[in-house]
């Protein structure tokens, strides 16, 4: 790999490490992937990132907020460069809007904000999730054979940190679900032991009174268990749970 990719997976890696989640990540991949191509087409060009979990694509990061306005134009419509990368996993290129007959109304929003020139990269992350870097030229041409292997060479160093970006990400959601899953049985199991009391009932027999109770007001077992508890802990228990 050059030299300058090595720098990329180098900056990548930083931008990881420092970033508290996905979104933070994806935003700083969209700046450093702009600052890169910039760099190799010794032109302007800014960045947005689409990212597709199972359903359609969505904008979720960019480098400026013109991209971020291109980037979701497109997902409006429905159809461009970028979504088709997507879809067909190669990258798209429109090297000047105004002879490019694939999208016409894309091309023709793209003109009036004076952006001549796209191109759209994908990145496969895993079976269900892909992503495309989206960027964007004021000038025609810009992205020529350099400049093409210089993005398609960026988003192979970015592959891997994407990669393990949105891993971290769904062990933090799993996490997450599993620490607010321990805590709604933790208030279930105390509220079952406040009706056995009440009640002088079995485990079982309280479970189905708590359960009775939920179903009764139309709220979840664990809203209902959490209640019964705070009401114990405050000033003492408002309401008798009782079959």
């Amino acid at each position: 790999m050059p030299n300058a990719d090595n720098e990329s997976v180098l900056l990548l890696q930083e931008i990881l490490v420092g970033a508290g989640n996905a979104l933070e990540f994806l935003s700083g991949l969209s700046g450093l992937a702009a600052a890169a191509v910039s760099e190799a087409a010794g032109d302007d060009i800014e960045c947005a990132v689409t990212l597709k979990l199972r359903r359609r694509p969505a904008t979720v990061a960019a480098s400026s907020a013109r991209a971020l306005e291109l980037d979701n134009l497109e997902q409006a419509l429905g159809d461009g460069p970028c979504i088709r990368a997507l879809r067909e996993m190669t990258p798209v290129l429109i090297d000047d809007v105004a002879k490019d007959s694939r999208w016409r109304t894309y091309c023709r929003q793209l003109t009036e904000r004076n952006v001549h020139s796209t191109l759209g990269v994908p990145l496969e992350i895993t079976a269900d999730a892909s992503a495309a870097l989206n960027f964007f030229a004021t000038s025609t041409g810009v992205f020529t054979a350099d400049v093409y292997d210089k993005a398609i060479g960026f988003a192979a160093a970015a592959h891997n940190a994407l990669h393990l970006s949105v891993r971290i990400n769904n062990a933090q959601n799993r996490a997450d679900d599993l620490e607010a899953a321990l805590e709604s049985r933790t208030a279930i199991n105390l509220a079952c032991g406040v009706i056995m009391a009440q009640n002088r009932c079995s485990q079982e027999e309280a479970m189905a009174i708590l359960t009775k109770v939920s179903s009764n007001r139309n709220r979840k077992l664990r809203d209902v268990a959490r209640e019964l508890i705070e009401q114990l802990s405050g000033s003492g228990i408002k309401t008798h749970f009782d079959a």
